[in-house]
């Protein structure tokens, strides 16, 4: 087999300067040239431009954008308090809600100030069979409704089994019937209206449920590193009852809050 000395004492004539240097230090340049390390000359890269095609034009997989209906927060350990008169504190910590939101609690675990769960969570039914153009609706009971506001009724599509949930908008109530309805609507919830609902027909019995008006905030100034010196932690927000409440304070463990329809 044939070997090949190590050059150690060879010299080599560089073929771009035509000068002698020691073998050892020659290198094959990228067109073919034997040169000394010294006289090396790397490929200009512009020599061999990447492929290039046309900007792209859209998303391979574009979906429509749509616009979610806001959804529940958890409260802290018994968030509700009563006092002896028709305000009703809900602590929410960094809840971000602003006043003339409408709200609606759930899943409360205990009544609160002489309010029963029920109540708290302004849940009744539906005492007829109602039609999209409605503009009077009979309830099982709306003596916990406030005397104008939202109201959302529950109903699931038999076939799809998706919701759709109607929200109304009522003026006024009597005896126990909402009366002055706008049908179809959406309630306002940190300080946005969601899509509007669609008027639908409902059936005698159908889950019906209320909202509490923000009327107030309760928020706390707290010391700030930079400026300004002090910033605003939002703490909760005040509501009023029909009736005037005894002082506790309560609700459970993991109630929730949020907009009176959480769903498209």
């Amino acid at each position: 087999m044939t070997t090949f000395s190590q050059g150690k004492y060879a010299l080599a004539i560089s073929d771009r300067s035509g000068m002698a240097f020691p073998y050892n230090e020659m290198v094959r340049e990228w067109t073919g040239a034997f040169v000394h390390v010294s006289e090396y000359e790397p490929k200009q890269p512009q020599l061999d431009p990447k492929p290039t095609s046309a900007d792209p034009q859209a998303l391979q997989r574009a979906r429509t954008a749509r616009t979610e209906f806001p959804t529940e927060d958890f409260l802290p350990e018994n968030p509700l308090v009563t006092a002896s008169n028709t305000t009703l504190k809900i602590n929410f910590p960094n809840g971000d809600l602003q006043v003339n939101d409408f709200i609606r609690l759930r899943n409360v675990k205990s009544s609160v100030g002489s309010l029963s769960i029920s109540t708290l969570q302004l849940s009744t039914t539906l005492n007829e069979t109602l039609t999209d153009s409605d503009t009077t609706i009979t309830l099982s009971d709306v003596s916990a409704l406030p005397t104008s506001g939202f109201i959302v009724i529950e109903k699931v599509n038999s076939t799809t089994g998706i919701y759709e949930n109607e929200v109304i908008e009522y003026t006024g109530k009597s005896l126990n019937t909402l009366t002055g309805c706008t049908r179809g609507t959406s309630a306002p919830y940190r300080g946005v209206s969601p899509v509007n609902t669609t008027a639908t027909s409902h059936a005698i019995g159908a889950k019906v449920f209320g909202g509490y008006k923000v009327e107030s905030l309760n928020e706390t100034s707290v010391p700030s590193t930079g400026q300004p010196s002090t910033t605003t932690q939002f703490d909760g927000i005040n509501v009023t009852t029909i009736t005037a409440l005894s002082t506790e304070t309560g609700g459970g463990f993991q109630c929730t809050i949020g907009p009176i329809n959480d769903r498209a």
